[in-house]
């Protein structure tokens, strides 16, 4: 999920060209995805790795640490009710990343995703504020990693926990994180070829219609997002993060996300 070493160009878009949503969609159904060189870049690559990290959802490492930190609820945990700060969040600079790969024209397209239900976020709440999470897109049963924040200690990892248990709930069979780095691989992801991945992603995403018109954007992820989402889109600033009729969806509460994740950790 956290690009922040060198890839592959296969293509780019022309200076300043607008990203169409169906084709950012239809790129990912094959593999690709996109990257610019840093922030103000007007230039967007179009990626496709020659390995590709994935993080097995019944391979999730829950460190001793992590699991006391999310059975404590500590932070209130809630998606797609910030989709556009998470993604300025992870757009911004940092003092170990002066520069990111997320120009422009990628938040714009983002947010179109997002806005027809293609695009979806967790959050991490301390108190009032925003504190960490992360964004990516689903497709089918298959969810594309795109970035996570943090700017509390353990904040992006308590969002990809929640994440890897709800995607359970939700009937997912692929995390794609596209790079592997260190952080990822103490969490259990792993890294496996481009053969080997389309085919994973074409048996999570295959059955899903992306063909060219308006229709296909209409949709939206589908029936596993929903159940993977739909919990936790209550209001997490005032309140409960929760809506009172989702309580009982699956694990919603720290304690039995991390119960979830020990099964198989």
């Amino acid at each position: 999920m956290q690009r922040a070493f060198p890839f592959r160009p296969v293509c780019y878009s022309l200076a300043r060209m607008m990203i169409d949503p169906l084709v950012l969609l239809q790129a990912y159904s094959i593999g690709v995805f996109p990257m610019a060189d840093d922030r103000d870049a007007d230039e967007v690559y179009w990626v496709e790795p020659k390995r590709r990290a994935i993080l097995p959802l019944d391979g999730f490492h829950l460190s001793h640490s992590l699991s006391k930190t999310i059975r404590r609820d500590h932070f209130r945990v809630s998606a797609n009710r910030a989709f556009a700060q998470i993604l300025a969040l992870c757009a911004q600079a940092a003092p170990d990343r002066p520069s990111t790969w997320i120009n422009h024209q990628i938040e714009a397209a983002y947010r179109h995703l997002h806005e027809a239900g293609f695009a979806h976020s967790i959050e991490i709440w301390e108190g009032d504020e925003l504190v960490g999470g992360l964004y990516g897109v689903a497709i089918g049963r298959a969810f594309f990693g795109e970035s996570m924040v943090s700017r509390r200690t353990d904040a992006s990892k308590v969002a990809l926990a929640w994440l890897v248990a709800r995607l359970r709930v939700g009937g997912f069979t692929l995390l794609d994180c596209q790079f592997m780095t260190d952080h990822l691989r103490t969490m259990g992801a792993v890294e496996i070829s481009q053969r080997d991945y389309l085919q994973l992603l074409g048996a999570a995403a295959g059955g899903v219609a992306l063909g060219a018109g308006a229709g296909a954007l209409s949709r939206g992820s589908g029936v596993a997002a929903e159940r993977a989402f739909a919990p936790l889109a209550g209001d997490a600033v005032t309140g409960s993060p929760l809506a009172p009729s989702f309580t009982v969806s699956g694990p919603v509460s720290g304690q039995a996300i991390a119960q979830l994740l020990t099964q198989t950790s």
